[in-house]
């Protein structure tokens, strides 16, 4: 009887021993919770979409994908080399389009950074031209709105491009109604953005492309330039240039700004078509003393953590 209970004991043991591998993948397959979805293929060419499995004996039982159940099948049914394979391949590629990812988010980091003209303030997404003013300490940004004498104020969206005709006389004026720029620089060396389309927007090409012309008051309106016409065609422009600089700033803005502080005035960006000037321009003006300008874009507020109020307890 003795004997009997030590073999029985022995029995006991041997398939403790032997079950214990098979247990503690087990448990650590459940320990570990489920996982990304893997692929079982099977020696027939198929395969099962599994979230986990485990080897137990001679079936694997795994949970199904797809039906979000435990199912069993045969061991000698899975092309485990197979099996392997799409794992590591699967791996590899989860691992490079992670790599992407960052890649790209870094670049839209670094996009972010290099448009913010100042903490917490961006160029926006869809382009235009845009004035950087400090008003009361604060920076803000101002859209400027194309002018010119035949501006269609429903399509003021647009980029509009007119030159002088030749054949239309032998003198004309560009010429901007109203006395002063609805916009109003506070600061005197302004920093313009301009991203605008164009057939060749390299920073080489850029850098001729923009131009600040100082506008002369006449009869209550501003003059940006007089245009000379020659009885042989000759075409020759007279306007008041202020010398500028342009550097390229991130994509296709550009950063447009005088090198000298200007005077009080009215003034008028404007873009050069090969020898030819836009009669559309974008025009403001410089007066430490003016109002604020409506519709600036100011810096968005920190948020604030919420504070926590801390409860006393009743006495």
């Amino acid at each position: 009887m003795v004997r009997g209970a030590r073999n029985f004991a022995w029995l006991v043991l041997l398939a403790v021993v032997v079950a214990a591998p098979g247990v503690a993948y087990q448990a650590k397959q459940q320990q570990a919770g489920p996982s990304k979805i893997k692929r079982l293929i099977l020696k027939d060419g198929s395969y099962e979409l599994v979230s986990q499995y485990e080897v137990k004996g001679a079936r694997v039982r795994y949970l199904s994908a797809e039906r979000h159940e435990w199912e069993e099948l045969p061991y000698q049914l899975v092309d485990w080399p197979a099996t392997e394979r799409y794992a590591k391949e699967s791996a590899a590629d989860n691992q490079s389009r992670a790599r992407q990812l960052g890649e790209n988010a870094a670049k839209e980091r670094a996009q972010e950074r290099a448009t913010e003209v100042s903490p917490g303030l961006r160029l926006p997404d869809t382009g235009g031209v845009y004035l950087l003013d400090t008003f009361q300490g604060k920076p803000e940004l101002v859209h400027l709105a194309q002018n010119g004498a035949e501006v269609d104020k429903r399509v003021t969206g647009n980029i509009l491009r007119a030159v002088i005709n030749p054949v239309a006389g032998s003198k004309q004026i560009i010429e901007l109604p109203g006395a002063r720029a609805r916009v109003q620089s506070h600061v005197t060396e302004p920093a313009i953005y301009a991203d605008i389309d164009a057939d060749d927007s390299t920073p080489a090409t850029q850098r001729g492309r923009f131009r600040i012309v100082r506008c002369e008051e006449k009869k209550g309106n501003r003059v940006v330039g007089v245009v000379n016409i020659a009885v042989y065609g000759k075409v020759k422009e007279q306007a008041n240039y202020v010398e500028t600089r342009v550097e390229p700033v991130a994509g296709s803005w550009v950063k447009v700004r005088p090198a000298a502080p200007l005077p009080a005035g009215e003034y008028a960006l404007v873009e050069m078509l090969g020898e030819n000037i836009n009669t559309f321009v974008w025009d403001f003006g410089v007066n430490p003393a003016a109002p604020r300008n409506t519709g600036s874009v100011e810096r968005e507020p920190e948020k604030k953590p919420p504070v926590l109020i801390q409860r006393t307890k009743p006495r």
